[in-house]
């Protein structure tokens, strides 16, 4: 990850000087120098933007900002759009947009117009910008075709921040279209680095709140295409009907095959629940038993990313690694000390959902928890669930509870190769000898039986970690456990 050169927080109410014209410019007030700058519900454009004789449009602060510039939105409701094309810069620092310090400030998209791909907030083609603190809400369109996204980020640039803003209230509500249900899309969040000369670099999406979404066949958080280096961290994504998160390649958003891939990312620290696709008209909602296939967190043809300390729980699959793209793979994932339990479908899903699609290599899933996961009815996908085209990844270290199903790892397919599956440690109120494996299509009824047939998991454990209090989301492990007293198993439950 590259670093910045001046963290926002640092740079939050500070005065940076430098010099800036007061000349009036097309009958507008200039600011005296670059610094603090305020916009009011109240204020006049043509004030000279003080605490005392603030702007009134977001957009007026914006085009006359200069690096460094801090625009502190006072208490209010504005039904304005927010489009940032002027950054910072590495010496002076980012233009921040904040709410003010002990206020609230909501941009509220009710009764805006949606144009294709649109965010309230969009950012283009700049760098050294910071969006924090706000509410974002109630853009929302019915019109086939128009997707509104709450913050959207796209083109290319560095050092873009996404701090501590609510966003919700964000829906696409048109009737799909055609045999693949297409046209009814929104996001959250969406960063699309769509210049393959250039990547969109050192994105931090930090601590929001992103609920209360219809996506369609869109996702919550999206990071597509040239994006090179990002962190999605301490974010709580919740109660939406697709993906929660999404790191994406492959699908010519920029242009050049050769860089149009999410890559060398960190997804740390999120909590992620109530993603379903159930219900979404976009995913055949309308089938007898429903559609239950949004993923959590999902990597769908990103490179080099580390999923790391998640608490992902309630959703269709808790955690996803995979491509949907023919020939391409998602790889060098390292999926580590995740808590992953409850999910319907199933807990960790890899490789892709059939024989035509893309796969999962060189990726490690390690030290997770993973916990009564595979709750649909005479669903049987595991705790784990193995799909097409897998190759050179490690599965260690995890504890894995089955759920009423018994079942712990289910592998469909055998297009998988050089698989390394060890040193985990096994559980399910069935017993040893119930349980479930399914390797290869082969299905094995008890652990000795799969040991054998498979050589998978032969320093692997069966035995009940014995967690503080599971029904409760308390994983930490009991002193007499058989992980704290030396077994193989290494899970972080913490």
């Amino acid at each position: 990850m590259s670093s910045k050169a001046l963290r926002p927080a640092i740079l939050l109410g500070l005065i940076l000087l430098c010099g800036c014209s007061s000349t009036s410019t097309h009958n507008v007030t200039q600011p005296e120098q670059a610094g603090a700058y305020y916009v009011a519900a109240d204020g006049d454009d043509n004030n000279r933007g003080t605490i005392d004789l603030p702007w009134e449009t977001l957009q007026h602060a914006a085009d006359l900002a200069a690096p460094g510039s801090t625009i502190y939105i006072r208490e209010g409701v504005y039904h304005q759009k927010l489009h940032i094309t002027n950054g910072g810069s590495e010496d002076a620092g980012p233009v921040i947009f904040s709410a003010y310090s002990g206020e609230t400030a909501i941009l509220d998209g009710e009764g805006l117009a949606v144009d294709g791909l649109e965010g309230l907030i969009e950012i283009n083609n700049a760098s050294y910008v910071t969006i924090q603190n706000l509410e974002i809400r109630n853009y929302q369109t019915a019109d086939n075709g128009e997707v509104p996204a709450g913050i959207y980020v796209h083109g290319s640039g560095q050092s873009i921040s996404l701090l501590n803003n609510r966003i919700h209230s964000i829906a696409n509500t048109a009737a799909p279209e055609g045999e693949d249900l297409s046209g009814r899309d929104a996001h959250g969040i969406a960063v699309y680095g769509t210049e393959a000369e250039e990547a969109l670099s050192d994105l931090t999406i930090d601590g929001n709140e992103v609920y209360d979404l219809v996506l369609g066949s869109s996702e919550a958080v999206a990071v597509n295409g040239n994006v090179d280096s990002f962190a999605i961290t301490n974010n709580k994504i919740h109660d939406n009907d697709n993906i929660g998160i999404d790191i994406i390649g492959f699908e010519g958003t920029a242009g050049d095959e050769a860089v149009d891939q999410a890559r060398n990312g960190m997804i740390k620290g999120n909590e992620v629940y109530g993603i379903s696709s159930n219900h979404n008209p976009s995913y055949g909602a309308s089938l007898p038993n429903g559609n239950y296939s949004a993923g959590g967190i999902y990597i769908d043809g990103g490179r080099s990313i580390r999923v790391e300390k998640n608490r992902v729980y309630d959703n269709d699959i808790g955690i996803e690694l995979a491509s949907e793209h023919k020939g391409k793979l998602t790889r060098d994932i390292t999926v580590q000390d995740n808590l992953v339990y409850r999910n319907r479908l199933t807990g960790i899903a890899m490789g892709g959902y059939d024989e035509d699609r893309g796969g999962t290599s060189d990726s490690k899933v390690i030290l997770n928890t993973l916990y009564q996961n595979d709750l649909l009815e005479g669903g049987g996908n595991g705790q784990l669930y193995l799909q097409a085209n897998l190759s050179r990844n490690t599965i260690t270290d995890n504890i894995l509870v089955a759920g009423e199903s018994g079942v712990l790892i289910s592998n469909d397919y055998t297009s998988s190769s050089e698989n390394t599956v060890d040193g985990n440690l096994y559980f399910a109120e069935t017993g040893a000898d119930e349980a479930i494996w399914v390797w290869k299509k082969q299905e094995y009824a008890g652990f000795s039986a799969y040991q054998r047939g498979t050589g998978n998991d032969r320093s692997s454990l069966f035995a009940d970690p014995q967690f503080v209090d599971a029904s409760a989301g308390d994983f930490r492990l009991q002193p007499d456990s058989r992980i704290v007293n030396g077994g193989s198993a290494g899970a972080k439950t913490d």
